[in-house]
């Protein structure tokens, strides 16, 4: 259990702005709403319904929900990679036997058809919950840290009992993130083997 990791998706594990981009887009045709699909990615993290409310009243949000959740498997999924330092900071984790939960503030099914896609080896997917949601389902699992890229997933770490560790690969810098109280910051998951390595070598030796 002290080696079980939990790790966001969106701009942590996988990168998925050219997929989201493309739904948007679709989307913006098919409703005939004009949405700007570079600044819309720019801040990926807050839930789906969170974002059209920017664009759309808030009567029209759910149905426009719907429909991109219709569209996505099929033109997000596949253009979705691996975020630099994915596969090896999960392999990472499952060196020192530890298991790997996903939980992210994407719906289940898209979440779990993105980490199938990009051949991620986690034991778990829990979706659809959002910063200090994500704590019962960290603290079910038995997460020792939580990794990801927004402010948020800080507030996720603490309401599950785990050590917070950020990536500044999605919305804000290293310095932002320490500035939010993050326990750890890295650039990326290139730099979480070797922080994890060392982490769970200091805590045997305590």
């Amino acid at each position: 259990m002290a080696n079980n990791v939990g790790f966001d998706l969106d701009m942590t594990l996988a990168d998925t702005r050219l997929g989201i981009a493309a739904v948007y887009e679709e989307l913006s045709l098919r409703l005939g709403v004009a949405m700007d699909s570079a600044k819309i990615v720019s801040r990926l993290g807050p839930p789906l319904e969170v974002e059209l409310a920017n664009w759309l009243p808030a009567e029209e949000v759910a149905a426009a929900a719907d429909l991109y959740r219709e569209i996505y498997p099929e033109m997000g999924v596949p253009v979705h990679t691996a975020m630099a330092g994915a596969h090896d900071a999960i392999e990472a984790v499952r060196a020192r036997d530890g298991r790997v939960i996903v939980v992210t503030g994407k719906n289940a099914r898209d979440a779990a058809g993105t980490v199938e896609a990009l051949g991620l080896a986690v034991d778990e997917v829990v979706g659809s919950v959002f910063g200090s949601a994500k704590g019962s389902a960290l603290a079910r699992f038995g997460a020792a840290a939580y990794v990801g890229d927004h402010v948020a997933d800080i507030e996720a770490a603490r309401a599950g009992g785990a050590v917070s560790v950020t990536v500044a690969t999605g919305p804000y810098t290293v310095r932002e993130l320490r500035d939010h109280g993050a326990d750890v910051a890295l650039g990326d998951l290139t730099e979480f083997a070797d922080w994890f390595a060392g982490w769970r070598k200091h805590d045997e030796l305590r």
